[in-house]
């Protein structure tokens, strides 16, 4: 920043390639002094502060109003007693403060934001204060391995069709998902059941949508959507794994006082009436439990290993059947991939950038190859 006298004046982290901070980290800097003629300070102060902001219009008279809540407040001051900058030098001073352990993460929406920044400001005698700052995220980790996010979602909804006042029928869907917690990049399994016993058409769809509450107002916003196939009337569909990918997204913001950003997943026949929504939250952990399986199942197959030796004099004697629970066989389709709508109202050829679905199609190996060989019976007699 060049300003009248001084030829630089800048803020900077010490690991200015850090993408965020979270509650505990230390944050660390300096700032920088170059004079492009001597000038004189009195003092310089680093300010970092925390907070989050709502702006809306309400009553009868659509006045604006605010909300503040405070989450960090730093404040460090250096008196330098009328120091002398000299011209073609660089004055640095550093600066570190530990973030707290409550905070809230960084967030910027139409009606509010969480902000962090840390500010320096700098006193001249006889003259106006000049300042500088820089903004740094804060993202608070949010493991979906908690048990309440681990547990899985169902609902169920139904409603009665008329067509010019006069019954027509109804619509129903249940749905499932096996649990509430996701990352960036993870399949959210849609398990439902559709019915449809009115007259007309209709057409399963499924979306994630996040939700923005700024004290007292709301919006929502449609993130990513799958479709399913048209049902008649008289018929019923069913989804069985049907995956629709969670997209980049911001973690679920639940701990700020005034913002509130949370997710669901809605599943409905297409009709805007009738919606059904699962909760969902937005971590920043991934859920652990596909790596847990994976090394106890290394583990057993290691003792497993150890142990084929006692097993080998068994291999003379008949065994049972191999069962069909024994036989491992993928059954995710490695073929085309249908792409995800990016709303609901969508054209069905955006085929870059995509999110995408999979259909798995179950099918059933033929029974492995087994035969069973009598042994002779030995016959004794009496001498």
């Amino acid at each position: 920043m060049v300003l009248g006298e001084l030829r630089v004046f800048q803020l900077g982290f010490s690991d200015p390639g850090r993408s965020f901070y979270s509650s505990g980290d230390k944050v660390s800097g300096s700032v920088q002094l170059e004079a492009a003629q001597p000038c004189r300070v009195t003092g310089l102060r680093i300010t970092a502060a925390g907070c989050a902001r709502v702006e809306y219009r309400g009553g009868k008279n659509h006045k604006s109003r605010s909300q503040e809540v405070e989450y960090l407040k730093y404040e460090e001051e250096l008196r330098l007693e009328d120091f002398l900058l000299q011209p073609g030098k660089t004055y640095s001073w550093t600066f570190g403060f530990e973030l707290p352990a409550r905070l809230v993460s960084s967030y910027k929406g139409k009606f509010g934001y969480v902000r962090y920044y840390a500010r320096a400001v700098l006193d001249r005698p006889s003259q106006h204060a000049l300042q500088c700052e820089k903004e740094f995220e804060v993202e608070e980790p949010l493991d979906v391995n908690r048990p309440d996010l681990l547990a899985p979602a169902a609902a169920s909804i139904q409603k009665k069709v008329t067509c010019m006042f006069i019954p027509d029928g109804q619509v129903s869907i249940c749905a499932h998902i096996d649990r509430k917690g996701f990352c960036e990049g993870e399949d959210i399994n849609i398990n439902a059941k559709f019915e449809n016993t009115c007259s007309r058409i209709v057409v399963p769809k499924a979306a994630i949508i996040a939700k923005h509450s700024y004290l007292a107002h709301g919006h929502t916003k449609k993130l990513s959507a799958v479709r399913g196939n048209h049902i008649i009337s008289g018929m019923c569909d069913m989804w069985q794994g049907k995956t629709v990918r969670v997209p980049k997204l911001k973690p679920s913001l639940l701990d700020c006082d005034i913002i509130k950003v949370e997710y669901a997943l809605t599943v409905s026949p297409g009709r805007e009436k009738l919606i059904l929504e699962l909760p969902l939250v937005i971590g920043t952990i991934p859920f652990g439990g596909v790596g847990s399986r994976t090394s106890s199942m290394s583990s057993q197959v290691g003792s497993m290993g150890s142990q084929a030796g006692s097993l080998s004099s068994w291999a003379s004697f008949p065994s049972s059947p191999p069962s069909y629970s024994n036989i491992h066989r993928d059954l995710r389709v490695d073929g085309p991939r249908t792409p995800l709508l990016h709303d609901y109202d969508g054209g069905e050829d955006d085929d870059e950038g995509g999110l995408f679905m999979r259909a798995p199609e179950l099918y059933y190996p033929p029974p492995p190859a087994y035969s069973e060989v009598r042994q002779p019976t030995p016959r004794f007699s009496l001498v």
